[in-house]
């Protein structure tokens, strides 16, 4: 029975805003019993079974409803090994109904009123109100296409008005002179240069300048991590207004775990009030990941793509996600993590679809070292159109030891040839040896196409940056 598993350890959290009546009740039982023996239903209220291939996406562990996240594989799911990833049921089963173009559209965030209830009888009193029993048969006696469409155009009704729904159309910005360098430097072709840098693990911004003004004339922007490993750390907010404050181009990490909606959307105002125009979208690790004693795990209210859905209509339509209008609409620079060995190929292509379909302008993407495996999700890409709508940013990480090549290839999401993992044991100086896979690695990724640049992931290692840039003639 696809995705249910009695007494699995994560639950959604309910919160019963108002009381049902008890015929409510009743039927809610019925849809339970029924619904989640055959669907793995988690009774969510916003429920949208048929965009899934019938199986239901709450059974992730994050309460993912737009695809599985980086860290996913065929195997079992990264959280909770036990088990399998439920999105790689929902792709397979999609595949073999021929419903893979449903996985394109945008499923919003959970209206949480809803959240606990049925959604049998939502439906029910909704055909009644647009058409009774007779609608109802009327609708039957539709040819198939016809009877699909309006039983789509129907059920979209119920589960959310029309300014709340999400879909599967592209949204590319309206046309607008560049906010921010890195957004102008991409537009006009260039080849630019990121760099990560992990915030400080103190309330002092001393380590900050120094690595900043490090990097400041070998790179084009900084990113800052969000609480990379569910760890604390300074916020990317702060890290990435000292840099803006000391002259360098930030890229605001922001990672959807920490946030709600209502937090989401006004730390992007403050960061914006402080120079902040390029805004990175992450899910996040898992809670579970981090040091104990752990927080809450049950609640995630926003993914990754529903961040970029919700912040791309405040800066394209000028509205909150609630509707309300904004005085101002925020000029953001869009970008989301690329995952080219975090699951089948064709899936994750379907899956940077979404984000770009939802707002994505560029990706920065995890650690590479397999530069055919990388080619081939730059081919899934431009086979769906996306290459072309979407900058690339290939993420490197060097080496300094066997021992962190291992380790580095035990990350979910990341592939480590066998080859490289062998020159690094045999290597008489590992870390220079680490030096020199990266620069082989810098001088194929430069040439494919697709690729608009680099993002080094240096992790407490900076000073290699202007090496590395050097050495490859990238600038």
């Amino acid at each position: 029975m696809p995705g249910f598993t009695p007494g699995r350890r994560w639950q959604p959290a309910y919160y019963p805003f108002h009381s049902e009546p008890a015929f409510d009740r009743f039927i809610e039982f019925i849809e339970r019993s029924i619904k989640g023996p055959l669907f793995g239903c988690r009774m969510c209220g916003n429920c949208l079974l048929q965009e899934t291939a019938f199986i239901c996406p709450m059974e992730c562990p994050k309460g993912l409803r737009n695809g599985p996240c980086g860290g996913s594989t065929p195997e079992h799911c990264y959280v909770d090994p036990d088990r399998p990833c439920i999105w790689y049921k929902i792709y397979e089963r999609a595949e073999k109904m021929g419903r893979t173009d449903r996985l394109r559209e945008v499923l919003p965030p959970l209206d949480w009123e809803k959240v606990g209830t049925d959604s049998w009888m939502d439906v029910a009193r909704h055909w009644v109100k647009v058409g009774g029993l007779k609608g109802m048969v009327d609708a039957l006696k539709l040819p198939k296409p016809e009877r699909d469409e309006a039983w789509e155009k129907f059920f979209y009704e119920v589960r959310q008005p029309e300014w709340w729904g999400g879909d599967d159309k592209p949204h590319p910005a309206p046309a607008h002179e560049p906010v921010s360098t890195l957004e102008a430097k991409l537009t006009a072709g260039n080849f630019v240069i990121t760099a990560e840098v992990s915030p400080p693990l103190a309330g002092a911004t001393d380590e900050i300048v120094k690595k900043l003004n490090l990097l400041r004339d070998h790179i084009d922007a900084v990113n800052f991590t969000d609480n990379p490993s569910a760890t604390p750390r300074m916020s990317s907010l702060v890290c990435s207004a000292v840099a803006a404050m000391n002259g360098v181009e930030p890229v605001m990490q922001i990672a959807a775990r920490e946030r709600t909606r209502m937090g989401l959307q006004s730390s992007v105002l403050g960061a914006v009030a402080l120079g902040i125009r390029n805004v990175l979208c992450l899910t996040g690790d898992h809670p579970r990941l981090g040091p104990s004693p752990h927080g809450r795990m049950d609640i995630w209210d926003i993914d990754s793509i529903q961040m970029l859905w919700i912040l791309r209509r405040m800066r394209d339509e000028g509205h909150f996600l609630d509707g309300r209008d904004l005085k101002a609409a925020p000029p953001l620079f869009l970008g989301a993590a690329g995952s080219p060995f975090s699951s089948n190929a064709r899936f994750q292509a379907l899956r940077e679809e979404k984000k770009v379909n939802a707002g994505a302008q560029f990706f920065q993407t995890n650690l590479i070292y397999d530069v055919d495996g990388f080619a081939e999700w730059l081919g899934g890409l431009d086979q769906l159109g996306v290459l072309a709508r979407v900058h690339v940013l290939a993420g490197l990480m060097p080496m300094r030891s066997f021992k962190a090549a291992q380790m580095i290839a035990q990350v979910p999401g990341v592939k480590v040839p066998k080859a490289l993992l062998d020159r690094m044991e045999s290597a008489t100086d590992p870390k220079e040896e680490g030096v020199q896979i990266t620069l082989e690695l810098i001088d194929k990724l430069k040439r494919l196409p697709g690729v608009h640049g680099l993002h080094i992931m240096a992790v407490g290692w900076e000073s290699i940056v202007p090496r590395l840039i050097k050495e490859s003639s990238i600038r």
